[in-house]
């Protein structure tokens, strides 16, 4: 009788599964914007859902995430406690910046959202639709402002995409990068600049209280609940979405990239983080294991070759 409790004990303990990991989150840019508000949200998520007993997240800003990604390269090699948060404006600045590391020197474990961009102009301005843009833009490539984020980042990118398809020089185009989303929109509204660009979050309430007109979407098809077309609706070939990722460290075993893994589908497919979404405006583009792999390799070779053309990257 001992002997069979006994024995039940040691199953029911093996039963048990592995103690949850406790992480720590970077979020390589300043409080409040995308990357930050993402590591956030999975903190949140990973601590509902008693995937993960505490999740810290740690503030590195600087340098479009290279900053961030150069010191998390440095101090989390073989630690799989560490996760570090990124996306399409990470792999831009790692090229602009000709930063020592890059996305190789990480672990990648999922895509997690995206956000496509939007172009917009002040609700006064004589511009009326992306026609009446992509006019302007043709006539006089300069002339035509657009305020978006920073140098070489998913707006910069999305205007120099907008401009080789409607067959003007990418080189030629006036992009003026703002250090915030605030100050960015303070210009467009302002018409201190002729258009602005970033994700549609970021412009969503001004159009719906009518201070702005979205005069086009990069998605591939119109996104509900946005009076909108979308760039390849008016004849041009650019289909684009600013995506965020989550990366373990650099030199872990298989088995703790595994673990990670699980606990990241886990916490994607949960309600907590699936309700975050649905309240931000964040498209689930969970990708994970070999197809985010390859899809992240693609990626970063469009980025470069559309950096180039815009003469960011030589």
């Amino acid at each position: 009788m001992k002997h069979t409790l006994f024995a039940g004990l040691i199953a029911a303990a093996l039963a048990v599964p592995a103690y949850a990991e406790d992480y720590t989150i970077i979020a390589p840019a300043a409080p409040g914007g995308g990357w930050d508000q993402t590591a956030r949200t999975m903190q949140e998520a990973l601590q509902a859902e008693g995937i993960s007993d505490t999740v810290q997240v740690q503030n590195v800003p600087g340098a479009g995430g290279t900053v961030g990604l150069a010191q998390f390269v440095a101090s989390g090699q073989g630690k799989a406690d560490q996760l570090i948060v990124g996306g399409y404006v990470m792999v831009g600045a790692i090229l602009t910046n000709a930063s020592p590391v890059s996305l190789a020197d990480v672990t990648p474990i999922a895509r997690l959202t995206g956000e496509y961009e939007a172009i917009v102009v002040p609700a006064a301005s004589e511009i009326k639709d992306i026609n009446g843009l992509i006019e302007a833009l043709k006539a006089d490539p300069g002339a035509v402002s657009w305020a978006g984020g920073s140098a070489g980042g998913a707006d910069h990118i999305a205007v120099g995409l907008i401009a080789k398809a409607a067959g003007v020089d990418p080189t030629k185009i006036n992009y003026i990068a703002y250090s915030g989303g605030g100050e960015a929109l303070a210009a467009i509204l302002g018409s201190q600049v002729t258009a602005g660009i970033s994700s549609l979050g970021e412009f969503k309430a001004q159009a719906d209280a009518g201070t702005l007109r979205i005069l086009a979407v990069s998605s591939d098809e119109r996104i509900e609940g946005v009076d909108a077309p979308t760039l390849k609706e008016a004849g041009l070939d650019v289909s684009m979405q600013n995506w965020r990722m989550v990366a373990a460290a650099p030199d872990i075993t298989d088995e703790q990239k595994a673990a990670i893994a699980a606990d990241i589908e886990k916490m994607a497919q949960s309600k907590t983080w699936q309700d975050a979404l649905a309240t931000k405006g964040w498209a689930d583009t969970y990708l994970a294991g070999a197809d985010f792999q390859a899809q992240l390799d693609k990626d970063i070779a469009a980025i470069e070759t559309i950096l180039k053309d815009i003469g960011l990257v030589k």
